[in-house]
């Protein structure tokens, strides 16, 4: 005789499941490999030396080439997208972001997160939920921490939710709040390996930087991508589903903009070694497949390091946009809306060895 059950199936948590003050602890801990550190690279072409050589990376104080930060981004994101933003309409931004000990391969990341704010859209189809994010080594060492806000359909429209709870987050991390790895010393930086012999000193504040270089991305590229990274937002890797939305198609997961953006301003930032921290971000539009993305950086400011003269700051505002080269600056224009070629705005801050 069959028995019918519950489901034991999972589809995710939708607004009115949320809670100010819930706290999440994601499943899945990853342990990441010398074999994730070249699929990141054969998905984004990211050339930077400390990411790519052990012998780099060891003459600069470090045990061997750490992984790529914005790999440890997608991992963590990753690890909350079952839980946060399984039925996300779209990711819109990014606070309080900073990287903490590097991570190397055979180290193990988990996630937890904490709800801090909740505001049901005037639709009533539904909200914005923001959550601080963790992840942790299997040290319990923080490796990323972060503030992000994701809308998120509702079950039930007609489902009552509580009263809107909108956080503040730091306009900026503080500089003496970046996390510089222990051990690093950047006496032995070699600017032929890292590709170029402009330092901390030769960048200024209002100095705009056009990477040059455009790459398209690919529908295999960014399926990849949410597969590698456990994303399972459905936004992301569902063309079935993707046909009914509003854009009649799958979105380019916003964390894979990012990191094309990061392989483009090599061409002018190669001895930005680490990505310190996001102060913050918006995906300003959808991408798809077939989308070429360009990228251009302004230089917001320069910020020595408390008690470190081989490293300074530098706070750099990164645009993106799609099949449209950057030499023209494209971002916000005299209406105060965004160039309609904009899909990334980015504000943040990268390490980069001093004279």
């Amino acid at each position: 005789m069959s028995k019918t059950s519950t489901s034991k199936t999972s589809t995710g948590n939708f607004f009115e499941d949320f809670r100010v003050g819930q706290e999440i602890r994601h499943a899945t801990p990853r342990t990441l490999t010398e074999a994730d550190a070249a699929l990141n690279i054969g998905l984004y072409g990211s050339r930077f030396a400390i990411n790519s050589s052990d012998v780099f990376a060891r003459a600069v104080g470090l045990p061997r080439a750490p992984l790529d930060d914005l790999m440890v981004f997608h991992v963590a994101i990753g690890k909350t997208v079952p839980d946060i933003s399984l039925n996300a309409v779209a990711n819109l931004g990014y606070a309080e972001f900073r990287w903490g000990v590097p991570v190397y391969p055979g180290d193990t990341l988990s996630a937890h997160s904490k709800v801090l704010g909740l505001r049901e859209n005037s639709n009533r189809a539904s909200g914005v939920v923001w959550v601080r994010s963790t992840g942790t080594n299997q040290r319990g060492e923080m490796v990323i921490d972060y503030v992000r806000w994701v809308m998120v359909h509702k079950r039930d429209p007609a489902a009552a939710v509580a009263a809107a709870v909108v956080p503040k987050t730091a306009p900026s991390v503080a500089p003496s709040d970046l996390v510089v790895p222990a051990g690093l010393s950047l006496a032995g930086y070699d600017d032929v390996a890292a590709g170029s012999t402009y330092r901390w000193e030769d960048y200024e504040a209002g100095e705009r930087i056009d990477h040059v270089s455009g790459m398209t991305l690919e529908d295999s590229d960014h399926m990849f991508s949410t597969r590698l990274y456990q994303n399972t937002a459905r936004v992301h890797f569902d063309a079935f589903a993707g046909k009914d939305t509003r854009f009649g198609r799958r979105l380019v997961y916003g964390g894979h903009v990012i990191s094309l953006m990061r392989a483009l301003s090599f061409n002018g930032l190669a001895n930005g070694f680490r990505v310190a921290a996001i102060n913050a971000g918006s995906h300003v539009a959808p991408t798809f497949g077939g989308d070429t993305i360009y990228a251009w950086s302004e230089v917001l400011e320069t910020a020595p390091l408390p008690g470190r003269a081989d490293i300074g700051a530098l706070r750099m505002r990164s645009i993106a946009a799609k099949d449209f080269p950057c030499s023209s600056w494209p971002g916000k224009q005299a209406d105060g809306k965004y160039h309609p070629a904009i899909v990334l705005d980015l504000d943040y801050w990268l390490l980069m060895p001093r004279r």
